[in-house]
């Protein structure tokens, strides 16, 4: 397998589409990127998996499948060897990538909107609140301006005319 092979499986799931990352190929869903050709000089196409699914690769295949070095390494971001693969193993890998985008996606599609219908009630509940303090404030500019509190008030300060 090689980069061709890479772009035209990836290409294949659907709703995919190919943009470019830092020069580097990337193949998104929905806008959110689950594989690269970062690594295509090196003979690697590189897949976004989670850290469990990356160790699970690797410990079946680790001749076939590399954690990419550092941090992104640490997050799931794994190599997979173009040259080793056959076209079952890269089909595979990067519909294993492709499912956890669309897994990821769909998860914060929910959250967003759980998030803002809880927007909603915390602004109609703010909206009662600041209404309430309003009221308070009204009620007690009332007791304060009545000519009994004024009078205690220059009393208190030494304000007699």
């Amino acid at each position: 397998m090689d980069a061709t092979d890479f772009r035209r499986i990836a290409l294949s799931l659907e709703g995919t589409e190919e943009k470019s990352h830092m020069g580097a190929p990337d193949f998104r869903v929905s806008g959110r990127i689950y594989a690269t050709l970062a690594a295509e000089r090196q003979g690697y196409g590189n897949l976004i998996l989670t850290p469990e699914l990356q160790a699970a690769f690797v410990a079946e295949r680790p001749e076939l499948f590399i954690p990419v070095a550092g941090g992104w390494g640490r997050t799931g971001a794994t190599h997979i060897r173009l040259a080793a693969a056959n076209e079952d193993e890269l089909e595979g890998a990067l519909r294993a990538a492709w499912k956890l985008r669309m897994d990821r996606n769909e998860t914060a599609r929910n959250k967003a909107r759980d998030s803002s219908k809880q927007s909603s009630w915390l602004r109609a509940r703010d909206r009662g609140s600041i209404d309430e303090a309003k009221q308070k404030k009204a009620e007690l500019r009332a007791r304060l301006t009545t000519p009994e509190s004024l009078e205690s008030v220059k009393r208190r300060y030494g304000l007699n005319d």
